[in-house]
């Protein structure tokens, strides 16, 4: 039985083998996941058919079209391993020959010193048997890591065939790798919003005082009647879907030259892995609960960074959020994710003086920032857009009572 790239969706035409989970001539049985895939949207896990001997065709770090043979599946057994009686004996080590002094080029002598690397075991390929930086590299490369069963997903990694050491103009060594097809994808789509839309971003900053003590007081009530921490994530999708419900051209799209606005909001959460940003979107937000939202990004930001989402989870999204306070960021532009006309930049929580009834206090402040296309959504409806987001979020209670 053959082992094929599956088809996925009309919008996905290759994928790369990014690892075997199961080793060429391995015994796999029936729904055993044999190999990992990545396209430019999605991870699949392809598994086996059938029970038998798997035999690979083509080795891990290839990407290929939809519908290429990757490997099969014949049938068989594992034979048997021979008694211990009848196991030939070993053969006796060989003692290595004392290696001659080889003639070393000086970039490659230097290079050897930088890498802590023995010219005199390297085979030298130069005149007169001298070694040289390209001798170097290639011994230098590591060999291809044994595949093994594994009950967890394997990363992304280019396999050494893909990945390459080369010397740069002054001698000194650099590794070249392909991008996986997510990063090619982000970085395609990143350009597009740049060249394909007036982007602008205006900016602001919430007071969360209000808001941190309203969690504070129903944290624990709300936790024990849903089993999910009440977070923030939720009052930001809540307050941005009544702002978009008061400016509905943030929640639209351009097609051509028509505008199409969208009576539903699916919004999009920005979730970053290990292989690059990924943004799973909430449908029909507006029809969740804070509970509802919260058990939703916990399990979409789980199944992004296990590889598990689905192509449906990905595609759509009338407007996005994205948090870089995770990480720190205290002020940032977010990029569009075309064809949507707005994004809200989230960021870190710091305490700041800041002036309350003629005086200074300190508060818990955050930095908004939103970023739209200027093609479509003029200044005026995006300070007011923000402005409506930064109110509801000072003035929680007012989500709650959906006032």
């Amino acid at each position: 039985m053959e082992i094929r790239i599956p088809a996925v969706g009309e919008s996905i035409v290759e994928a790369l083998l990014a690892a075997w989970r199961v080793a060429d001539g391995a015994i796999v049985h029936k729904d055993e996941v044999l190999c990992d895939l990545e396209t430019d949207k999605v991870n699949i896990e392809v598994t086996a058919e059938s029970s038998g001997i798997l035999r690979i065709a083509v080795p891990a770090g290839q990407t290929l079209p939809v519908g290429s043979v990757i490997g099969a599946i014949v049938p068989g057994e594992e034979p048997a391993a021979p008694p211990a009686a009848e196991q030939p004996p070993a053969a006796p080590a060989a003692v290595p020959a004392p290696a001659d002094k080889a003639p070393v080029n000086p970039a490659a002598a230097r290079l050897a010193r930088e890498q802590d690397l023995d010219p005199t075991a390297v085979a030298g390929t130069g005149r007169g048997g001298r070694v040289t930086v390209e001798d170097l590299m290639a011994a230098a490369r590591p060999a291809a890591p044994e595949m093994v069963r594994s009950e967890e997903p394997a990363p992304y990694r280019v396999s050494p065939s893909a990945a390459a050491t080369e010397a740069s103009p002054d001698g000194r060594t650099v590794t070249r790798e392909p991008m996986s097809p997510l990063r090619q994808r982000i970085a395609a789509r990143l350009l597009a919003a740049r060249q394909q839309t007036a982007m602008l971003t205006t900016f602001n900053e919430v007071d969360l005082t209000r808001l941190k003590d309203l969690r504070s007081r129903h944290q624990e009530q709300f936790t024990g009647r849903h089993g999910i921490k009440l977070g923030l994530m939720s009052f930001f999708v809540k307050a941005c879907i009544e702002a978009l419900r008061g400016y509905p051209t943030v929640n639209a799209r351009i097609d051509g030259t028509d505008i199409v606005y969208h009576h539903y909001y699916d919004i999009g959460i920005a979730v970053g892995t290990e292989r690059g940003l990924v943004v799973p979107v909430l449908r029909d937000a507006d029809r969740l609960t804070f509970a509802d939202i919260e058990r939703q990004i916990a399990d979409l930001a789980q199944r992004a960074n296990d590889r598990k989402l689905t192509l449906a989870e990905l595609e759509g999204g009338t407007f996005t959020i994205s948090n870089g306070g995770i990480y720190g960021s205290l002020l940032s532009t977010p990029i569009l994710n075309p064809p949507q006309t707005g994004v809200l930049g989230m960021h870190a929580i710091q305490d700041r003086p800041v002036v309350r009834d003629g005086a200074v206090v300190v508060r818990p402040m955050m930095y908004l920032a939103l970023s739209y296309d200027h093609r479509l959504i003029d200044g005026r409806e995006a300070v007011g857009f923000l402005k409506l987001i930064k109110e509801y979020l000072e003035d929680p209670e007012e989500l709650l009572l959906e006032l």
